[in-house]
């Protein structure tokens, strides 16, 4: 498991020199490696391997990079080949502040770069994959990727509850700004370069994703399809080739049968081992789909059952993270993900998580409004309303009516946002939603000015998905999403979302772009496999212990929650379709969290 800690301090200080070098020992004698240190700035890590998480050496002392980097200019990287910087490369990442490292690479890294003054530096990539925080304490500024970590290495107490944050949360699901859901830690935002010991000055921005969604593209149809096809092989086949053999999580859907024909677009350079979950229920048993995928490229394919018996006490003491976690999505997976990627010798876990969001797996009629706002009232017009309104599944004139409306309407990204939740005092949705800028990412806030349908698409891609698994740390494999890599994303934020479902299909440019290396029965399927009903069977054999968290949890006492309400829906037997399902796993995720905050750190640094 990959983690760095990074301290910057006043070197002339003496009680922060002492405190500095009491941490470094300490993190010496736990097996870190120093990874960079000059006069006020020092930066360690563990569980690194070259290849993967490796480092990258500034040129003249001027820093270092931790992670993963690809060359832009590289489109297929040999297998186990790492980037080795050049010196003029070095020089013109340090010239540039940064910049350089945006533009001519991509991958999965942080950068700690200290000013020509010493000052303590970081830059995250654009995709955020590798988590980033910061916090202070006695004058040192910490920036870390794993929050047990720093609490276990300053024998930290219990830390103070955000609960404007909280309930952002349980409104948007996620955070994207810099607050984060405990006072006094911070979060780092992907793109930035940010000062580590004045956090309160505006960070230096030099990747935004609203600013790539501002210039659009619109490639003849068959163009865009091979730049989405080049660009997805890319990122699918750079990552691979930093790991051994790997297995893939194989629905049975679009996004994971790309991946794994991507897998196979030329001589395989690992071993692959396909993994595909079902369950019980009209939409969570996908394994002829997922057999059909497998067996065009001649893979071996493990099938596994949910767990049936899965109770949610086993997720119910999660890590002390910065933000809460959700367990939907590893409701009985983290213990197979982990018996069948080391049965396989595996080296990482590989998922089509993100599809959805970059492929345009939508049901609504934006594509329309964001024709209107592009082109306007041109010859096309007609057309991308009719796609619209089959891909909305609503009317002609419903669709004409909507695109006018959006168009011509203010857009705001939290459209929506809130609208479904049925515990939530409406009081204080209401007060969630007028503090937005605090805790939606800014470049969401700024981006009314985009058509709504990509609006929202950003909306959905913005906030990066889960590096560690808060419930199965340290037993869970490497995990990697590589449809959520940064040429790919730039390339989808730039594609008009009518391009990306031409002619009424959700992922309609994706489809058309790999229908030579998916079988034609999953480019052609129109429905989607689910966990609804999975996830409803676990909420029903843990009613007691659902009841037990949230009834008397710290979320009604703080009036969060509406106790009568949520009373009400675990009176009686949740089913599938119910619509608060979801938002009580939600509520119990977040109770746990909050009753792991209340002990603080188990963790040890070894």
């Amino acid at each position: 498991m990959f983690r760095y800690i990074a301290f910057s301090w006043a070197p002339a200080n003496e009680s922060q020199n002492a405190l500095a070098r009491r941490l470094t020992g300490t993190l010496i004698d736990g097996g870190w490696h120093r990874a960079f240190s000059s006069s006020g700035f020092s930066v360690y890590m563990v569980g690194h391997t070259r290849g993967i998480n490796g480092v990258y050496t500034l040129p003249s002392h001027a820093g270092v990079v931790l992670g993963r980097l690809f060359r832009r200019a590289d489109p297929s990287p040999a297998p186990g080949e790492d980037v080795e910087l050049t010196d003029q490369e070095g020089d013109e990442i340090v010239r540039s502040e940064g910049r350089a490292l945006v533009e001519q690479f991509w991958g999965r890294w942080v950068a700690f770069m200290p000013s020509w003054a010493g000052e303590g530096r970081v830059l995250r990539d654009p995709t955020g994959t590798l988590p980033c925080f910061h916090l202070e304490l006695d004058g040192l500024s910490i920036a870390f990727s794993w929050l047990e970590d720093v609490s276990a290495l300053l024998e930290l107490p219990p830390p103070e509850v955000n609960w404007d944050a909280i309930a952002a949360v349980l409104v948007y699901g996620r955070l994207g700004a810099q607050e984060t859901a405990l006072k006094g830690v911070t979060n780092v935002l992907p793109g930035e370069l940010t000062s580590m010991t004045s956090l309160q000055r505006a960070a230096t921005p030099l990747w935004r994703a609203v600013d790539i969604a501002r210039h659009p593209i619109e490639p003849e149809p068959a163009l865009a399809a091979e730049l989405l096809k080049e660009a997805t092989t890319q990122s699918v086949l750079s990552w691979l080739s930093c790991y051994g053999d790997v297995v893939l999580r194989l629905s049975g859907g679009v996004d994971s049968a790309i991946i794994l024909g991507s897998f196979y677009c030329g001589p395989p350079t690992a071993g692959i081992t396909c993994l595909n979950y079902f369950s019980p229920g009209s939409d969570s048993d996908e394994r002829a789909y997922a057999r059909l995928a497998a067996t065009r490229v001649g893979c071996t394919l493990v099938e596994r059952h949910r767990d049936v018996d899965f109770h949610l006490d086993q997720v119910a003491d999660p890590a002390l993270t910065p933000v809460p976690g959700s367990h939907i999505g590893r409701l009985g997976s983290d213990r197979m993900d982990a018996e069948v990627t080391n049965a396989a010798g595996a080296s990482a876990l590989f998922t089509g998580a993100g599809g959805d969001q970059l492929f345009e797996e939508v049901r609504c009629t934006w594509p329309a409004a964001d024709y209107l706002q592009l082109r306007g009232l041109d010859r096309g017009f007609l057309g991308a309303t009719l796609d619209a309104a089959r891909l909305g599944h609503v009317s002609f004139w419903q669709t004409l009516r909507e695109a006018f409306q959006y168009r011509f309407t203010k857009r705001s990204a939290l459209t929506n946002a809130g609208q479904y939740l049925a515990l939530m005092p409406s009081d204080i949705v209401a007060n969630a939603l007028g503090q937005a800028s605090r805790f939606v990412h800014p470049g969401l806030m700024e981006g009314s000015d985009l058509p709504i349908g990509k609006l929202m698409q950003l909306r959905a891609l913005i906030c990066p998905f889960d590096y560690y698994n808060p419930y199965a740390p340290a037993a869970s494999p490497e995990l990697v999403h590589p449809l959520m890599s940064q040429p790919l994303l730039e390339l989808s934020l730039r594609l008009p979302t009518y391009v990306l479902t031409r002619g009424g299909r959700g992922r309609a440019l994706a489809r058309d772009a790999f229908s030579d290396r998916i079988p034609p029965e999953i480019a052609s399927r129109r429905s989607k496999g689910g966990t609804e009903e999975h996830i409803t069977a676990v909420l029903q054999r843990s009613l007691p212990l659902a009841r037990s968290l949230l009834l008397d949890g710290q979320l009604v006492r703080r009036g969060l929650l509406d106790r009568q309400r949520v009373e009400a829906s675990l009176e009686r037997r949740p089913t599938q379709g119910d619509a608060y399902v979801s938002e009580i796993h939600s509520c119990i995720a977040i109770e746990a969290w909050l009753r792991r905050v209340s002990r603080g750190s188990r963790s040890t640094l070894f």
